[in-house]
């Protein structure tokens, strides 16, 4: 036993061609908020705690997909989504098509917490954030210019983007990937659990680019991409359809359960369900074991465990 934190950044086709530029800030991102997580465990701050202020640092991380940085719609507007999750209780709050919200997984504690509901979404949300007293901006504040030339890059290709997607030159057929491409940025989220086997999961993402307005991923959706309990904590990244179509984080919890596999196989064993390209997830046990299996060219991840190991990494390790 002892506290085990781990921590992703996206899913997707991150090329291995990266450019410094596009690597270095997602890497230091990744490294501090990391960090801010351990430094929290150790300081006996509830798993529920530990998750929701990590993911509110990546959402204030502007290189990746939530808060400032989320991707746009097919309107050029950012609906966010969030959801937080207590293992031992199984309370959960989840929000959808924020627009004007900081701190989206902020809102979705507040739910959990504040409501006799665990799902809020578009004007019903807002409302609720301003008569909390959460931070509110004017729309623009999450839009940045690299997201405007994402979805130019994406409405030109005619499709819906995953996070990382590489873009599409006009003069190649569709679906070619451009090796030195803009690396897109991707959904964010965080699991841990404390030296008393307390587990939370929290997950944000500003969702696909030139997504439907309207449209609702995984991340909010209890068992899709958010999923806690009294033996697992799970946070998803990848293709929102593909993910919910499996339950792919309460199948970690179940495979554990009912087939009595470690946390490791039984995390590798659904990712192996999503179809090539699609999935990731980060998962840590009760008892400290950390998963972080992905069936997409890379993953942003990292980890820390109470016996002194750590690991942020994109791609799968030469070794493997």
């Amino acid at each position: 036993m002892g506290w085990a934190i781990a921590l992703h950044g996206g899913a997707g086709d991150i090329p291995l061609s990266l450019p410094p530029e596009r690597r270095l800030p997602r890497e230091a991102g990744l490294r501090h908020c990391l960090d801010v997580g351990i430094t929290a465990l150790k300081a006996h701050k509830h798993p529920l705690d530990v998750v929701e202020l990590v993911a509110r640092e990546l959402e204030n991380h502007p290189h990746f997909n939530a808060g400032k940085g989320s991707v746009l719609t097919t309107a050029g507007t950012v609906e966010m989504e969030a959801c937080i999750m207590d293992g031992k209780t199984k309370k959960c709050g989840a929000v959808s098509g924020l627009s004007t919200v900081v701190n989206a997984i902020s809102l979705a504690r507040l739910v959990m917490e504040k409501t006799p509901h665990i799902y809020l979404g578009f004007d019903g949300a807002e409302a609720f954030a301003r008569e909390q007293g959460l931070e509110t901006v004017d729309p623009s504040y999450f839009i940045t210019p690299e997201n405007i030339e994402r979805l130019k890059q994406a409405q030109e290709a005619d499709r819906v983007q995953i996070d990382y997607t590489q873009p599409v030159q006009k003069e190649v057929k569709n679906g070619a990937a451009v090796a030195n491409g803009d690396s897109q940025i991707g959904t964010v989220g965080c699991v841990a659990v404390d030296v008393e086997g307390n587990l939370a999961s929290a997950t944000s993402t500003g969702g696909l680019v030139n997504k439907m307005v309207g449209r609702i991923g995984d991340t909010p959706i209890i068992g899709a991409g958010t999923y806690a309990n009294h033996l697992c904590a799970v946070s998803a990244t990848g293709r929102g359809e593909a993910i919910i179509r499996g339950t792919i984080a309460r199948d970690v919890a179940a495979v554990i359960e009912f087939k009595g596999l470690s946390l490791v196989e039984a995390a590798a064993y659904v990712v192996d369900q999503v179809p090539p390209g699609n999935a990731g997830l980060v998962a840590v046990s009760s008892t400290g074991e950390v998963a972080m299996p992905f069936n997409t060219t890379g993953m942003f991840r990292a980890c820390a465990t109470e016996d002194g190991y750590s690991e942020i990494a994109i791609w799968d390790s030469p070794s493997k």
